[in-house]
């Protein structure tokens, strides 16, 4: 697997930020560069906001990381994969498995 791990995918969470009048503003920033492999899954095609939207599922894995988390996502330049789930694979804590759907920015 260490031989997969080609690609430099960039780990974001989302910030709320307060705001002046009450609410909040979100923010992804950016929590590790990290190297992983990136392995398309499979994709749907289905109807958003009266348009056709296609929906691309992929697998992550990377070596393992404590903190990643579902509300994240990995960015590969433009492409966006927001984390679906996370598995600790053979609960070993050597490789981290992540189900992610990719998305427009």
């Amino acid at each position: 697997m260490p031989s997969d791990l080609r690609h430099r995918l960039v780990l974001e969470q989302i910030v709320r930020e307060a705001d002046e009048g009450g609410g909040f503003t979100e923010n992804w920033v950016e929590v590790a560069t990290l190297a992983a492999s990136l392995r398309p899954l499979g994709g749907v095609e289905r109807f958003e906001s009266d348009r056709l939207t296609g929906i691309v599922t992929h697998e992550v894995a990377l070596r393992y990381r404590p903190g990643v988390v579902p509300a994240m996502r990995f960015r590969h330049g433009a492409r966006v994969f927001h984390v679906l789930s996370v598995i600790d694979v053979e609960e070993r804590k050597r490789w981290l498995k992540c189900l992610c759907e990719e998305r427009d920015l």
